[in-house]
């Protein structure tokens, strides 16, 4: 992270970039963030709550402590951040909050069982607190991208192609884009990504989860194990 503080510097004519270490998963390690910002007196004028993990494979095969901890990094970690954060940008009428969701928030994805639904609760959560914070002069948006090409299932032998995968800059360009442009929700990467939420929304949950997890046997996820 301080290397990549570093590169920002140099790439963009020396703005700073502070590095703030914390683990969101814990129950502790929001606090211990938002104090560190504090105690460096730092302000935060848009909060991108973009930390997350998932379990890829059976649910019932698959260990329990890693989707936990991804509960409490996908769900709490963002919760107690906004929760925060979002007090200080209302108390000074400005400023934006992204919290970013997946396209697998609007269906039940089998075989990515529990990341999925903590992506349901982001996308539910972000749309009821714009509504709050509607007039305040905070702006709150929900990114939902597709697959991006990224370690995220690293240790394991499930594998994201990277021919129907986003690069990150891709996304976080389109993002910040769409931030600009006050919308309310983002979907970055390829128009794909769109399309596969709106088939969610207008079919039967039962044929949206038939559908998806037949998606993800041909991924061949539902034989994810763990490599060393």
């Amino acid at each position: 992270m301080r290397e990549l503080a570093a590169q920002i510097r140099e790439r963009h004519g020396g703005p700073d970039a502070e590095v703030v270490v914390g683990d969101l998963a814990t129950p502790d390690g929001p606090d211990r963030v938002v104090r560190e910002l504090r105690d460096r007196g730092l302000t935060v004028d848009l909060l991108i709550n973009n930390a997350g993990a998932g379990s890829a494979g059976p649910f019932l095969d698959r260990p329990l402590e890693p989707q936990l901890r991804s509960v409490g990094l996908n769900v709490s970690g963002l919760l107690a951040l906004t929760h925060a954060i979002g007090g200080e940008l209302v108390a000074r009428g400005s400023g934006g909050i992204i919290n970013v969701s997946s396209t697998a928030a609007f269906q039940p994805l089998p075989y990515q069982a529990s990341y999925a639904a903590t992506k349901a609760f982001v996308l539910s959560f972000t749309e009821a607190l714009a509504e709050e914070l509607r007039g305040t002069g905070v702006h709150v948006m929900a990114a939902h991208p597709g697959a991006i090409a990224t370690g995220f299932f690293d240790g394991t032998t499930a594998t994201i192609d990277p021919r129907a995968a986003d690069t990150p800059d891709a996304v976080a360009a389109r993002t910040l884009d769409d931030y600009a442009r006050r919308r309310a929700a983002s979907y970055p990467g390829r128009s794909v990504n769109r399309a596969m939420t709106w088939a969610a929304r207008v079919l039967p949950r039962a044929v949206v989860a038939r559908l998806a997890g037949g998606f993800n046997r041909r991924l061949r996820l539902h034989e994810v194990v763990d490599v060393a």
